[in-house]
């Protein structure tokens, strides 16, 4: 099933990714899946506890998808409650998804001297593009929204078809530097232009080397002014 796939955890985090992902589905005009994970992080005990932690979780989960029902009359919103590790249930959940979107903190199910934060973990991992959201609190709606920024000199085919993609949807230009004339003749809707343009990113656009590795992308995610989506090489 296409769809656009949420990690929500009620953070200011995932809110504004919550603020991002509505404007995906609505773009693409596809549903929106609500997800949330939770675990007993304490080893063995009595069901009845478990069952208050699933209850709670149950409430987040429902607060999410509220929200999203509430901002965007015109979204398909559905949930997905999952008792186990957020970062695996969101890989899991990419095999069918058209994006992941994720905040940069919360959803801290795994030790991070393994995998790293999940919004990393997920972005390494995913079988789908997945946008990493920075920072807390509400996305801010520029009145002239800046463009998308392809990172790197030489991107992927992959990186530069869903970066291409993102600007017709948003309506902005491409910014790369690389030489976009091919793609651009392909993509005679989508304005381009030299530069990276990182200071008024909408959005960067960065490839994923190999399965399981961010290279360049980790940093990325760490320091990017703007949310950044991490696509998977071809």
């Amino acid at each position: 099933m296409n769809h656009i796939v949420l990690g929500y955890d009620g953070s200011d985090f995932s809110m504004q990714a919550l603020d991002w992902a509505l404007d995906e589905a609505e773009l693409r005009k596809l549903p929106l899946t609500v997800a949330h994970a939770w675990q007993w992080p304490y080893g063995e005990v009595e069901e009845e506890a478990k069952a208050h932690l699933r209850k709670a979780a149950e409430h987040v989960l429902w607060h999410g998808a509220d929200c999203a029902r509430s901002t965007s009359a015109g979204v398909r919103v559905e949930t997905d409650l999952y008792e186990g590790p957020a970062a695996e249930r969101l890989v899991e959940l990419s095999g069918s998804a058209d994006l992941i979107v994720v905040g940069s903190r919360g959803l801290s199910a795994l030790p991070r001297a393994v995998v790293g934060s999940v919004a990393g973990y997920v972005a390494a991992h995913a079988d789908c593009p997945v946008i990493v959201v920075r920072g807390p609190g509400p996305l801010p709606a520029p009145t002239d929204p800046g463009p998308i920024v392809v990172a790197g000199r030489e991107p992927d085919p992959a990186v530069l078809e869903f970066a291409f993609g993102e600007a017709a949807l948003r309506q902005v230009p491409l910014s790369s530097s690389a030489d976009l004339i091919e793609w651009a003749a392909r993509h005679p809707a989508v304005r381009t232009q030299e530069g990276d343009a990182v200071d008024r990113a909408t959005l960067m656009v960065i490839g994923r080397t190999r399965a399981t590795h961010l290279g360049p992308a980790n940093y990325l995610l760490q320091h990017a002014p703007c949310p950044v989506a991490v696509v998977s090489e071809s």
